[in-house]
């Protein structure tokens, strides 16, 4: 027998059945700004590798998208200067939460300061000014650190198990984003080891780049500069096998584009975590009050394809510790 609930309707009591008496259950609506196209990152089943992981957070924990939740998402489509128009895009909706990563975060930290926002991965997040602190964010931001600062080191130091000797290793950063420079130094000093700083500030700056660590005669290259080089990668690797610079990046995408290493925290994995801190939200847990993580898993990739047309021989001991050996 069919539920039914009584409600007023004119002074009287009607029988309504109890499924039209229920409010609707609210769909919940998630930014996602990337740096792919805005069609790989849309929908339940995106292409984009970074969204379908978060996906998979999210359903992981219970939620079903279209029933539960949908994202609203915006893509870069490998030009990281769009992000500032595409971050105000997705602050002017009724969104209760975007998510984001490493360049686009600093425009979404312009576009609102009241939209919850979840780092899927930042390298800086309290250098870059997007927390207080990883302890008490203190804002509107919270999730993952990628710690890219503070495994800059480690990032140097398989350089030269790779490229050993006294020539100095070439360290390309941006200008706002010296913090990596000053990690690289300080290894640098403990170790004795040279190196030729060169800030980029814009794509068209990279040919140059690479002319000024031939020149400055390094014996291999130091990247670290996303949000100039994202959508460059396979330029960049190519450059650096045209003037023989064993190069080193901080994101397996450098080395599956070409690139000879890469070692970093697993993005993908960042992602597919970044599930948890949008979950507490849409609980109501605040931002301010969700201590920003550091990640577990790292990943050593090495492309040997890059290695041969170096003629370069990577050392066995180096290829066990590797978690991917591209072919």
């Amino acid at each position: 027998m069919q539920r039914r609930t009584l409600i007023i309707a004119g002074g009287l009591w009607v029988a309504v059945p109890a499924g039209l008496a229920q409010p609707a259950r609210r769909v919940y609506r998630i930014g996602i700004l990337t740096v792919a196209p805005t069609a790989a990152a849309t929908g339940p089943q995106p292409q984009s590798r970074s969204t379908s992981a978060f996906l998979r957070g999210m359903r992981e924990l219970g939620y079903t998208y279209g029933e539960h939740f949908v994202t609203e998402a915006r893509g870069a489509d490998d030009q990281p200067e769009r992000f500032v128009g595409l971050a105000a895009e997705l602050a002017r909706l009724d969104l209760d939460v975007i998510v984001g990563a490493g360049p686009s975060l600093r425009a979404l930290k312009q576009a609102t300061s009241t939209t919850p926002v979840v780092m899927a991965s930042s390298g800086d997040p309290v250098g870059e000014g997007l927390v207080r602190s990883l302890a008490h964010p203190g804002g509107n931001f919270t999730g993952l650190s990628s710690q890219t600062v503070e495994t800059t080191g480690k990032r140097l130091e398989l350089l030269k198990e790779l490229v050993p000797g006294t020539a100095p290793v070439a360290v390309l950063f941006p200008r706002d984003s010296n913090r990596h420079l000053q990690a690289a130094q300080a290894v640098a000093r403990n170790r004795g080891w040279k190196l030729l700083s060169i800030e980029i500030r814009e794509a068209g700056e990279i040919e140059a780049a690479f002319k000024t660590a031939t020149d400055g005669r390094a014996s291999a290259l130091l990247v670290h500069a996303p949000a100039v080089l994202q959508s460059h990668s396979r330029r960049v690797a190519a450059l650096a096998i045209k003037h023989r610079l064993p190069t080193i990046f901080h994101q397996r995408g450098y080395a599956e584009a070409g690139g000879l290493i890469a070692y970093g925290a697993d993005s993908v994995e960042i992602w597919h975590h970044a599930a948890v801190f949008v979950d507490k939200i849409l609980k109501g847990a605040k931002p301010a009050d969700l201590p920003v993580e550091q990640p577990t898993k790292f990943e050593l990739v090495m492309n040997l394809k890059a290695a041969k047309a170096l003629g370069l021989t990577i050392p066995p001991s180096l290829l066990l510790r590797a978690d991917e050996v591209i072919q």
